[in-house]
């Protein structure tokens, strides 16, 4: 068995007394801050608001290190603060945050060989020819291990945190009253939808046989497409709280930004492709955008497809919206676009006509690849940072008129970081081919 280095360890308080406990004493943590910091500031003779007391780097850090700690749904939470609402939070906390969609730490040894006793039952280890218990990658919902049969298998195996489960939703809430009552949150920001949101996803991450199904779906509908490869599941390893599955090669795929042009450019017709046919062909979506969701095998030149636990299946007049949103983009046709955007679930009764143009105004911005004539250059365009400025100053708006639907924000989130990715990687992309097989 492979020893595990146990300096950057962390054990995840698995109770929800715990778990609250933690919570409490950072609060504490920041209150004391507030004060470390106020005492500096008046002896310097500066008389500092509350809000600068608050929003310092120690404070912003205590807030970062916690949620790691705690992992689960509330490292979620700084997770999708970070991604979804970056540019209305404080400088000092969406950086800090930021590194939270990479930092978490392991458990210690101690508490993964409970987790695998309770699991896999004593002796487990007369299974494995080999077992490495430093982990291969660290998450907010688990750990990943690699290990070797006796039969000859050679697994990776997604070990979820104890505790992750039964603490999503107390755990969102919570993390969020924090943020709101410390005032790291602006009051001026609507995070309900988020949060919602994060309980939801969680939920689903959380069931490993929900996506050990998933993986299977989409075995199913990638079997005509040898450029995609999916690791098999094992079923005599896999329990409620492990993931059993082969274990895939290939490199991750941000390592490929300085691989010859041709072969990004293929990774992200790959990718981009997907997307379209996840949308209007299986209407079934891996909405995490997470760049570690994805490896490249050089050698076969395969897209390998990793995690599934954020599959969101689409309803077809949702699909339906968004041909007709992306389409009417491609055609310059406003009308088109207008009700496709109705159809998805962007309008209400109450919108104000300049509101509405608004959206359909980030839609045309976001279709913009789709729109170009041939490839389009994600490396010399500036259209991640446009569409975001775009949306920041329509979502700031002081009578703001409703959140989009959250299958919006699955698929919006997904596109975004496709888009990142192609950023990137500079890649050269026809979208507007890829998008033209899926009109009728």
């Amino acid at each position: 068995m492979t020893t595990i280095d146990e300096k950057h360890n962390a054990s995840v308080p698995s109770g929800r007394l715990a778990r609250m406990a933690r919570l409490g004493s950072l609060a504490t943590g920041v209150a004391g801050g507030m004060i470390a910091e106020g005492a500096r500031q008046l002896a310097q003779g500066n008389r500092p608001k509350v809000s600068d007391l608050l929003l310092t780097p120690a404070n912003a850090k205590r807030v970062a290190d916690e949620l790691s700690r705690l992992r689960g749904a509330a490292m979620k939470v700084g997770q999708l603060l970070s991604m979804d609402a970056g540019d209305m939070l404080p400088a000092e906390l969406t950086d800090i945050l930021s590194r939270l969609r990479s930092d978490a730490k392991p458990m210690p040894l101690s508490q993964l060989a409970k987790v695998l006793d309770e699991q896999w039952g004593k002796g487990w280890n007369t299974r494995f020819q080999q077992f490495s218990f430093q982990p291969l990658a660290a998450a907010s919902i688990g750990q990943v291990h690699s290990g070797h049969t006796k039969d000859g298998r050679h697994l990776a195996l997604k070990i979820q945190y104890p505790g992750v489960r039964e603490s999503i939703s107390s755990d969102v809430d919570n993390v969020a009253a924090l943020l709101r009552i410390s005032g790291l949150i602006p009051k001026s920001i609507d995070y309900q939808p988020l949060l919602e949101e994060a309980k939801q996803q969680l939920h689903q991450e959380a069931d490993y046989c929900q996506e050990a199904a998933h993986i299977r779906r989409y075995q199913t509908l990638l079997a005509d497409s040898p450029e995609f490869a999916l690791p098999t599941v094992h079923d005599d390893f896999t329990t409620t709280n492990i993931l059993a599955m082969t274990h895939v090669g290939g490199v991750p795929i941000e390592s490929l930004a300085n691989a010859p042009q041709a072969e990004r450019d293929h990774v992200m017709h790959l990718l981009l492709g997907l997307l379209f046919r996840e949308i209007f062909s299986f209407r079934l979506v891996q909405t995490d955008p997470n760049f570690a969701n994805y490896r490249y095998d050089r050698e076969a030149q395969q897209l390998i497809l990793l995690d599934f636990g954020a599959t969101r299946a689409y309803p077809e007049c949702i699909a339906e919206g968004y041909r007709q949103v992306m389409q009417g983009a491609v055609q310059r046709d406003r009308a088109l676009m207008d009700a496709g955007a109705a159809q998805i679930g962007f309008f209400q009764a109450f919108i104000k006509p300049e509101q509405r143009a608004a959206v359909l105004d980030l839609f045309e911005q976001a279709c913009e690849p789709l729109r170009w004539y041939g490839v389009y250059d994600f490396g010399s365009s500036n259209l991640a940072s446009r569409i975001r400025d775009a949306g920041m100053a329509l979502s700031m708006e002081k009578d703001y008129w409703h959140t989009p639907p959250a299958d919006a924000l699955f698929l919006h989130r997904k596109l975004g970081g496709l888009y990142l990715l192609a950023a990137k990687l500079r890649a050269r992309v026809d979208v507007g081919g890829l998008f033209a097989a899926h009109v009728p």
